[in-house]
């Protein structure tokens, strides 16, 4: 049971590119080579838009590009179909077994952020885009490296995957937690903002690592920070259209900011209807 006074109870994290693979390198690397593959090019931040989803509506997105269309028609003859979608979709699951793999470090701060979490009392939960099967793998190798859930929900396990708010209601389940704004969803992405909104929960979005900002650590620690302001900006600002309570540089900020959100839960706030913190989101 939460020590916090204001009865937070619960924390669902993302996994790739929130506690592991910074800059969510593993998903560009399989889709690009995949796509690739069949000479299709696509680019980064064609390949960023639609992550989070689950991989198979990701493929299907990006196979909506009409750059893809055109580039596939070129090729081919035709028009993509749904049979061509489920056989990329092979390639992509044995790249991306590869690639998640080879990205399963935790961000910096993980590790240290979720010990404080449960310091706390609270409950630790987690969703991700990937598919059950490939979770298998990486889970246990995460928590040899120091990250371990006490919850993890895949597309696998519920009817629709993100931005629809099925993984954080069986994560609430499993955790037995309720009200959904006594959990805070964390998250790098546009969809996991929506997925945490719309299952009624605070919504906190990290920049650091994610897949908004699109920077490896090798990238980002070659910038300068004015350098990195633009890309702050512009990625804070697409998490806050989407509804994010909170936009952190860093998960090493969270600690604090759950202890800001349950000072407001403390204050009569609830996660519906609060609007974004100005302190938050310009730190």
């Amino acid at each position: 049971m939460s020590d916090l006074p204001g009865g937070l109870r619960a924390i669902v994290f993302d996994w790739a590119g929130t506690t592991v693979d910074y800059g969510c390198m593993a998903p560009v690397e399989a889709f690009t080579e995949a796509f690739g593959r069949h000479g299709i090019e696509v680019g980064e931040a064609q390949v960023r838009a639609p992550m989070g989803r689950p991989k198979r509506d990701h493929l299907a997105l990006l196979f909506s590009l009409p750059t893809v269309i055109e580039q596939w028609s070129a090729r081919n003859g035709r028009e993509p179909g749904a049979r061509d979608i489920d056989s990329l979709y092979q390639d992509v699951e044995r790249l991306l077994d590869d690639a998640a793999l080879r990205h399963a470090d935790p961000l910096p701060g993980v590790v240290d952020a979720v010990e404080q979490l449960r310091g706390s009392g609270l409950a630790i939960g987690s969703c991700t885009g990937y598919p059950r099967r490939l979770m298998g793998a990486i889970a246990p190798l995460v928590a040899e490296r120091g990250y371990e859930p006490d919850a993890l929900i895949t597309p696998d396990d519920v009817p629709q995957g993100r931005p629809a708010p099925y993984m954080c209601y069986l994560n609430a389940i499993r955790l037995k937690t309720y009200p959904l704004d006594r959990m805070v969803k964390v998250g790098d992405t546009v969809v996991d903002v929506l997925e945490g909104r719309s299952a009624g929960m605070w919504t906190v979005a990290t920049l650091l690592g994610g897949s908004e900002l699109g920077l490896s650590r090798a990238a980002v620690a070659g910038l300068s920070e004015t350098e990195l302001a633009g890309g702050f900006a512009a990625a804070r600002a697409r998490l806050v259209d989407a509804g994010a309570h909170y936009v952190l540089r860093s998960i090493a900020d969270l600690p604090d900011v759950v202890r800001d959100i349950d000072r407001r839960l403390l204050d009569g706030e609830h996660a519906a209807v609060a609007p974004p913190c100005e302190q938050w989101r310009k730190s």
